[in-house]
């Protein structure tokens, strides 16, 4: 906030309340020294300047190798007094002319946001309001060095930090603040660092400063009770898993924890919880102190602790300093180099340059040179990284991968390998559940998919979901927690903002879609299988709808990643001077999406391929009672080569993944199909939370008209498709039909006799028209439906019962003499079930009136051999979609989606895309 003279002389009535009001604000800016270092003391740093206070000078540490401190680097950018100094004591006794320099900047408070050196107490306590440091733990626990290792160390349920003021004690200080986070399960020192230590971090300490700035920044005592203070110890490997793990992942990256394997040292890097179940094929591997041998899979090295309870390391690092793949143990070392091209070697020089310049102390690079024994520190690989990027736009590293291949040759082998596609990334692990049904083995995931891998779910939380054919189970399920939608959506983020998939060419974007879709049509028996499995569907119906559409649906998008441009724009400020503006097309960010279980693959399909093609990543949860081909397709996705990240598939339930999607403060676009009332629910979450983009599918009561002048064969078949198509799971079925009366005993005759001829049964026999109803709770749903029909007085002239077998089967069922006010003429069923209402010839406005009276506008048609009555009537139907002569008739060409309380937002068509872009401005003068 800053006033300026120019504000001041503005002629307003209350003049004098104004200057009192900037003297005010003169007075809570203060003159502040920023102590300290790293990216951390930088965001600080710009973020006191932002609130208006001014920074008299930065003291941090001296250059290293050449590079400055990056606080330093943006503190001289801004022409703030830097010192560098290598102490600040000597002997204990603080260096005078080093604290005369800091006294004669004139400093009103010290601010240490992360500070390695000591600072004497003659500094500390100098300043008109003392100095207050930034700690990463909930004082007085960890006190001292590693705060953050031994949080995670001790399996603290609880993290954060501390802002206090500084004594002569180690962080004994009065506390000012303080803010706490959730420790998950497998969190690391990074991914809570970079999930709420920075970022919370950084604000924390700048409200401290604005507490004081405001005199209202408290001195609360620190309690003597709970204080700890840890130093590094070696841990004994025979300990129960989880404090193994703990050990492992509070000590990572740095210093690492180790075991002797094999006579020598090896470090362990990236440990993860592995639910109990049947243990993994693999080589064992004899660790000194543990409790049993340890395994080595294709996924990494399996530990065991004393509990029998397993984890899973994923990196090892050598005595001699080379970090490899766990799962990699026993070959590591074992491929042969590759003979590099003139491409190649001109590529390698380039490099060779790089190096040189990162290592300067280094005379010359060779094959041998290791880049960390050389020198290099952290920034150092983000540099590498980077300067890679600029030099192979087909070469995307990770920070793994640098440390993995430390010297130079290993570093070229690595990279060449990549941009030839032949770089060897671990193949996909898939803990499949499998079995024998319609001909065939289909082979199902039945985790989560996070990240490119799947994993369980936090604590290992299973479901089982049920076979509505029979109502036995067939499989356990991962079932999905806040840590879980956490870490998917982290890593969505990452993906879009820095990996490969948001630099990517929108054609290279399509192609992998294409791919994707091709993969789809390859696996679309199994996928019809699974679907007809796990949501009763008709195979057949599986097979060419809910599989068949959803192919077409991904290769539909695929076709528009390239084709998604904005506009050049004649504006009225373009004289005297020439100008130009132009929009840009932009993706949103992370999106979260939301389905049904009426058609799982079809709905993810609809809604991931615009989402996609637009350019954003993607949190998908499928219905809890149909998770199974949402996570087929993830394997598929993965097969295609959609990079990690991109795509996440989080089964459970709504009210915790979906509520979590709707509050996340990282998801920026929410896609959701489902009832009205979640809906709306949904809708105000994403208003409280981040204002959110939002798209809602919802209930629907689809009107259908037919008048006497129909096609009468025409209109009862597909007046019986409007309902029963997919056993009436189906959001546009027409939910009342309201049918001439010159016609509607002859019309529901024939519907009579057609109901008779439906074969209700096993959904994998190809002859079934009707499978059971997806889940049980629905089934019932149902059946109170019925009987509230029948109760208020509508006649059931067929159905209305559960069909006396196995599973979740219901009666194709038809009601007539259905008045406006009965609660199956208002309400949805969201089954088979035909409410038919008949209407006065000749008047077309009275049925509109009465068909309109919903609030709901999904779908709607008429049949009628009358063009212009045709054409009449659909403009007046208040819905988004109208069926003229026929019904259920989508195209992934066509926009769908509803007005009223049916929803806003497009699926499928180029209109789709609009829900998963941000349309940018931009005006240039020249």
């Amino acid at each position: 906030r800053r006033w300026t003279l120019k504000t001041l002389r503005n002629p307003l009535s209350n003049n004098n309340s104004l200057i009192h009001y900037f003297l005010q604000d003169i007075n809570s800016n203060m003159r502040i020294a920023v102590i300290g270092q790293s990216l951390f003391g930088q965001e600080v740093y710009k973020e006191l300047r932002k609130d208006g206070h001014t920074i008299v000078g930065v003291f941090t540490i001296p250059d290293k190798d050449g590079k400055a401190d990056p606080l330093a680097v943006e503190a001289e950018r801004d022409n703030v007094a830097v010192f560098k100094f290598p102490r600040w004591r000597l002997k204990g006794q603080a260096l005078p002319e080093v604290v005369a320099q800091y006294k004669a900047t004139g400093a009103e408070l010290n601010v240490l946001p992360f500070c390695s050196q000591f600072i004497p107490m003659e500094v500390i306590d100098h300043p008109q309001h003392g100095s207050i440091i930034y700690h990463p733990s909930l004082l007085p626990r960890h006190r001292g060095a590693s705060a953050i290792n031994w949080t995670l160390i001790h399996g603290d349920k609880k993290g954060g930090f501390t802002v206090f003021w500084a004594d002569d004690g180690l962080d004994t200080g009065p506390i000012l603040l303080q803010r706490e986070c959730d420790v998950e399960a497998n969190d690391t020192v990074s991914t809570i660092y970079k999930r709420f230590l920075f970022p919370e971090g950084v604000k924390g300490t700048v409200d401290a400063v604005r507490l004081i700035a405001e005199g209202k920044a408290p001195r609360i005592t620190q309690p003597t009770e709970g204080a700890t203070y840890e130093c590094i110890q070696k841990k004994d490997n025979s300990q129960p898993a989880e404090a193994v793990h703990n050990w492992i992942r509070g000590n990572d990256k740095v210093p690492g924890a180790w075991a002797t394997v094999d006579g020598q040292r090896v470090t362990f890097f990236g440990s993860s919880l592995v639910a109990s179940g049947a243990l993994p094929k693999g080589q064992p591997l004899e660790i000194e102190g543990a409790s049993r041998p340890g395994i080595v899979t294709k996924a990494g090295l399996m530990l065991f602790g004393n509990d029998g309870k397993a984890l899973l390391v994923k990196n090892l690092q050598m005595a001699e300093g080379k970090m490899i793949p766990a799962g990699q143990y026993f070959s590591s070392g074992s491929s042969a180099a590759v003979e590099l091209t003139v491409e190649e070697r001109a590529f390698a020089l380039q490099m060779r340059a790089v190096w040189q310049s990162i290592l300067t102390n280094v005379a010359e690079i060779q094959d041998s040179t290791d880049f960390f024994k050389s020198g290099a520190a952290s920034m150092d690989v983000v540099r590498l990284v980077e300067e890679v990027k600029l030099r192979a736009a087909g070469c995307h590293l990770q920070n793994e991968d640098v440390y993995m291949n430390t010297s130079f040759q290993e570093f070229i082998q690595m990279c060449v390998r990549k941009l030839r596609g032949e770089d060897g990334e671990e193949e996909l692990q898939v803990d499949y559940v499998e079995k024998e049904v319609n001909n065939m083995t289909v082979r199902m995931p039945h985790q989560l998919f996070i990240n490119g891998e799947f994993v369980d779910a936090e604590g290992g939380k299973t479901y089982k979901t049920i076979n509505p054919t029979d109502g036995t189970a067939i499989c356990e399920v991962s079932l999905a927690q806040v840590g879980d939608v956490d870490r998917a959506v982290a890593a969505a983020k990452e993906a879009f903002e820095e990996g490969e998939w948001g630099r990517m060419n929108p054609r290279d974007r399509g192609r992998l879609l294409y791919r994707l879709a091709d993969l789809m049509e390859q696996h679309q028996e199994e996928l019809a299988t699974i679907e007809t499995m796990d949501s009763g569907a008709v195979y057949t119906l599986a097979l060419k709808t809910h599989v068949g559409m959803s192919i077409q649906t991904f290769r539909y998008f695929a076709g528009w990643c390239d084709k998604i441009h904005g506009s050049t724009i004649p504006i009225n400020q373009a004289r005297p001077n020439r100008n130009l503006t132009f929009t840009k097309k932009e993706p949103i960010g992370v999106c979260g999406i939301v389905i049904p279980w009426n058609y799982p693959l079809m709905m993810l399909a609809w809604k991931t391929a615009a989402c996609l093609a637009a350019g954003n990543t993607v949190v998908l949860k499928p219905a809890q009672v149909t998770p199974l081909t949402a996570v087929k397709f993830a394997e598929l996705a993965a097969m295609a080569g959609i990079p990690k990240g991109v795509i996440n598939i989080l089964p459970g339930s709504g009210s915790v993944v979906g509520q979590r999607l709707s509050d996340h403060p990282d998801v920026r676009k929410l896609g959701f199909t489902g009832s009205t009332e979640i809906g709306k629910h949904i809708m105000k979450s994403c208003a409280v939370s981040n204002v959110k983009k939002v798209s809602l599918e919802l209930g629907g009561k689809s009107p259908l008209i037919i008048f006497s002048d129909c096609d009468m064969d025409k209109a009862v078949r597909s007046g019986m498709s409007s309902v029963f198509f997919n056993k009436g799971e189906n959001c546009i079925a027409a939910g009342r039909l309201f049918v001439e009366d010159t016609i509607h005993d002859a019309f529901v005759a024939r519907v009579l006799v057609e109901m008779k001829k439906m074969k209700v049964g096993d959904p994998m026999d190809r002859s079934t028209d009707h499978g059971p109803q997806n889940h049980r709770a629905h089934l019932e749903k149902l059946l109170e439906f019925c009987r509230t029909g029948v109760k208020e007085g509508a006649s059931l002239l067929r159905g209305g019962q559960q069909v006396d077998r196995p599973g979740f089967f219901f009666e194709p069922t038809l009601f007539t003499d259905v008045q406006d006010h009965m609660y199956i003429a208002v309400e949805e069923s969201f089954g088979p079930v035909m409410i038919v209402s008949s209407f006065k010839g000749g008047d077309v406005d009275e049925v509109l009136r009465r068909a309109n009276a919903t609030e709901y506008g999904l779908a709607s048609g008429v049949f009628t051999r009358d063009i212009s009555k045709a054409l009449y009537v659909s403009e007046k139907l208040n819905a988004g979609t109208v069926f003229v002569n026929t019904y259920n008739k989508t195209d992934v060409a066509a926009p769908f989606g509803g007005f009223k309380q049916s929803g806003f937002g497009k699926d499928l068509g180029q209109d789709a895309l609009n829900e998963y872009l941000k349309t940018k401005a931009v005006t240039i003068e020249y």
